[in-house]
């Protein structure tokens, strides 16, 4: 679990429910249950009005519901739907108390209260839309710079061990061994089709060929190198593909002329 100090260090830039309730967008919000619970952070808000919300739920997201559809739950329901929340790991429940409410049900405020859990209300109409825009960018600025997906590390292991090679192989093999034009056509449409995850339609419009030439190719291919469907399989696939371009961009630099 050599990452786990790191997840934490990123846990704790996001901000707070207790920050996200100083913003601007959330003035007026009024915190009737979990005051212990505000410090937690929040990964996520999302507007939701269904009473099984919580299947949803990933953990750490701050819900944010006009309660239309619980206030027509019965008090078991109502009270249900905070346990729900409470124990699918949600920081916390909004509600604006216009629509569904006008104000909040004792069996909603007592299971708050009896989880813990943190229970905000705007008595006044809100704009949700604002209020998850404001949020959403106060967690992603938290989480910094987006560093580019990249194989490289794997790429070089693969390289430094010598492994290359074999890897390609057996990757890719029965297309490398084909000549110039139809190895460069399958591997192009190889790439094409992992690229999109295997849509046909998107595939050949990068490729611009039709959709029959298409399942022409990939029947090619399957009959080359065997079961394409197996992630595992398509995983390796993308690494021997990276490996080809990042081989190719290195002789391409080896025989440049020097300055």
């Amino acid at each position: 679990m050599a990452w786990a100090p790191e997840q934490d260090r990123m846990t704790r830039t996001l901000p707070t429910l207790a920050e996200l309730l100083t913003l601007a967008a959330f003035s007026g919000a009024e915190v009737l249950s979990g005051h212990a619970r505000l410090a937690q952070p929040v990964t996520w808000v999302h507007v939701s009005e269904v009473l099984d919300a919580a299947r949803f739920l990933s953990g750490g997201e701050l819900l944010l519901s006009t309660g239309s559809l619980l206030a027509q739950a019965s008090a078991q329901g109502q009270a249900d739907f905070v346990r729900s929340l409470a124990e699918g790991g949600a920081q916390g429940l909004v509600l604006e108390l216009v629509q569904g409410f006008r104000d909040v049900p004792v069996e909603v405020l007592g299971a708050a209260r009896l989880y813990g859990f943190p229970l905000v209300v705007f008595r006044q109409e809100v704009s949700f839309a604002r209020l998850t825009r404001v949020a959403h960018a106060r967690i992603l600025s938290a989480r910094g710079e987006v560093r580019e997906a990249s194989l490289s590390p794997l790429l070089d292991a693969l390289a430094e061990t010598g492994r290359s090679v074999d890897f390609l192989q057996g990757q890719l093999g029965p297309l490398l061994a084909l000549p110039t034009r139809p190895r460069t056509v399958l591997m192009g449409t190889l790439d094409a089709l992992l690229q999109t995850n295997f849509n046909m339609a998107e595939s050949a419009r990068r490729l611009g060929v039709r959709r029959q030439t298409m399942y022409y190719r990939i029947e090619q291919l399957r009959a080359m190198l065997g079961d394409l469907n197996d992630p595992k399989r398509q995983l390796g696939l993308h690494l021997a593909l990276e490996l080809t371009r990042s081989e190719a961009g290195e002789v391409m630099r080896e025989e440049r002329p020097h300055t």
